[in-house]
């Protein structure tokens, strides 16, 4: 399985857009959508003569071990592992001494560095798609830079601040300015559930609009039909809202999540949401239950979010 989806550069320098799909291997909506994004682009031009793509579009599988196998990821999750630390460690050990998760991100580096070198983009931007194991709604995870609210803000789905401090080690964690030469920013997208088909047109959606938003593409070489898919989607849905709390797993809990739950919805503090081997697991306060966990592989049972602005 190629990790390199597509590349797709045009006529003018500008920007360098690099678009993960199945950073977890079992969420595929994120390849389908780029591939066929990809087959968009080379036929635009000979439909509408006037289109012009301004800077360079890379979609990459994240995952490409955990894809093969159908799985989250094999050895842990890679959306865990972006941590500084970890990838030193990463590039100063022999390969036999890694495992399926360490390659993964040793040959996505070796690879967009490479392609930095090749490009010499004005700026990096980075588009993480996702999908989740839960109905009920579509979101964009920013970081505390501005440029990625703005582009987050943009693809027309409630946005989640906040979200980094729960976790660590994501790819919107090591994305940024700090770890590249040049200026770089990272913006995550969940598109709906796993199996959804839909969830490649939202997908595919959000790829177009931030193409848009960072200028590589025109506004009016956009059809409407992209903002019009989001935002039916996102209508009953927050704008703004931020995190409250995460409930992690540890290993040998033997973590439940209740049954039926789906993104955004109303939970009131006390309700018992799930339960482990220490007994049942309540709600801390009221709030929207995020990402409540329906697979076997995971670290994070559940989030809680509050709304901030609704649309």
């Amino acid at each position: 399985m190629e990790r390199i989806i597509g590349r797709y550069t045009g006529e003018e320098q500008g920007p360098l857009l690099i678009v993960f799909g199945g950073m977890h291997g079992n969420e595929p909506a994120g390849v389908k959508a780029l591939d066929l994004m990809f087959k968009m682009l080379e036929v635009e031009p000979i439909t509408n003569p006037q289109f012009k793509f301004c800077g360079r579009l890379l979609g990459l599988r994240g995952n490409v071990r955990a894809m093969r196998d159908g799985k989250r990821f094999i050895s842990k999750d890679l959306n865990r592992q972006w941590t500084p630390a970890n990838i030193e460690r990463i590039k100063n050990a022999e390969r036999e001494d890694l495992d399926s998760e360490d390659l993964e991100i040793k040959e996505n580096l070796s690879l967009i560095h490479q392609e930095i070198k090749d490009y010499q983009p004005s700026k990096i931007v980075v588009l993480d798609l996702h999908t989740t194991t839960a109905f009920g709604g579509i979101f964009s995870i920013c970081t505390d830079e501005a440029e990625s609210e703005r582009i987050a803000v943009e693809l027309h789905a409630p946005v989640i601040k906040g979200m980094l401090n729960g976790i660590s080690g994501t790819s919107l964690h090591y994305f940024c300015s700090d770890n590249f030469p040049v200026e770089t920013v990272a913006v995550c997208f969940e598109s709906g559930q796993h199996k959804e088909e839909l969830s490649t047109n939202r997908a595919i959606a959000a790829i177009t609009n931030c193409l848009r938003t960072i200028g590589c593409v025109n506004a009016e070489h956009i059809e409407n039909r992209h903002d019009s898919i989001l935002m039916e989607y996102a209508k009953d849905l927050p704008k703004l809202a931020e995190l409250i709390m995460v409930h992690s797993i540890k290993q040998g809990d033997e973590f439940k999540m209740a049954p039926n739950y789906k993104n955004f919805q109303t939970v009131k503090a006390g309700e018992i949401l799930a339960s482990d081997r220490h007994g049942t697991i309540q709600a801390q306060e009221d709030g929207l239950i995020l990402m409540p966990l329906y697979q076997k592989q995971g670290d994070d049972g559940f989030f809680l979010i509050r709304m901030l602005e609704a649309f």
